[in-house]
């Protein structure tokens, strides 16, 4: 499925677990459960962020974003983290009221079952989810996954609570654990929104992705016939959403011509692209014994 398709999908659970937790919160008055319902909201409003900006990220390139669009998504994943933020400090105000006047709790076994059965539809979506963003590069989909994936933990704790509130009698523990998973969720939200805006800063690719680059290139220097001497310095690259980038120097022998220089680079990039799908290369020709001007630390390149 595409990364589309998975959020509106994503927002059809959205509602049907706002149903499920609204309900399993008011048969019981749990605060627990409560606490969880509102959780879900937020997941309705940050899966219909994500996909508005997934669609954006799609647009092809133009004469005022040359590079594309490919950075929306890091907006999703930051508004879904202050989502969560706003959503965990709503949470503790509420809980704190409730653990100030506790309140019985009610009909726990249909609450627990509501619960349960949302939280089976979170964790299958957020399991086709994440393989998703894994083969797109998508963060706005791993965003939307991980907070899936955190609301299934957080359900489970809840149920665990409101049984042992059953079975102690003890009311106080019910907002106690909605404290509980407010934190939680905040902490997720935080590093959501830590993601997003090394996303916006230009951040390097992964290591893992980095080593592949390192590999080829030297592959590729290996397998230049006739003993040519190559090198490959001032290797700088970042990813900006589902694509990525990499800007490099590679020196050939000086006595070469232009065109057997072009077509070698022209073989390298290709060579590349093969080994990073996505990536976007930029190779600048230099003759062995050469060094491009360096750039002072605070000067733009």
């Amino acid at each position: 499925m595409t990364p589309v398709q998975l959020l509106r999908a994503s927002i059809g659970v959205a509602v049907v677990t706002i149903v499920l937790k609204g309900a399993a919160g008011y048969v019981t008055n749990s605060m627990g459960l409560i606490s969880d319902a509102m959780e879900s909201f937020v997941n309705l409003a940050s899966a219909t962020f994500a996909l508005a900006m997934v669609t954006v990220a799609a647009r092809p390139a133009d004469d005022d974003h040359p590079y594309g669009h490919h950075k929306a998504e890091y907006f999703s994943s930051g508004f879904e983290g202050i989502l969560i933020i706003g959503a965990a400090i709503a949470i503790i105000w509420v809980a704190v009221l409730r653990l100030l006047s506790p309140q019985p709790l009610e009909q726990l076994g249909w609450g627990l079952g509501l619960s349960v059965l949302s939280s089976a539809f979170n964790g299958a979506l957020a399991f086709v989810m994440l393989r998703a963003a894994r083969t797109h590069r998508s963060i706005a989909l791993e965003s939307d996954a991980r907070h899936l994936i955190t609301d299934v933990w957080t359900s489970a704790g809840v149920v665990i609570g409101i049984v042992a509130v059953g079975l102690t009698g003890w009311l106080w523990l019910d907002p106690l654990l909605a404290i509980g998973v407010a934190l939680n969720i905040a902490r997720e939200g935080v590093k959501l929104v830590w993601r997003s805006s090394q996303g916006l800063m230009d951040e390097a690719i992964e290591p893992e992705s980095l080593a592949r680059l390192n590999t080829t290139l030297q592959r590729f220097a290996a397998e230049v016939p006739e003993g040519a001497q190559l090198r490959f310095d001032d290797i700088v690259t970042r990813r900006a959403g589902q694509r990525r980038f990499a800007d490099l120097h590679m020196h050939v022998p000086g006595g070469w011509t232009l065109q057997r220089a072009a077509g070698l680079r022209d073989g390298l990039e290709q060579a590349l692209m093969d080994a990073l799908p996505g990536l976007r290369v930029t190779i600048q020709l230099l003759p062995l014994g050469m060094e491009a001007r360096a750039t002072p630390k605070g000067e733009a390149e």
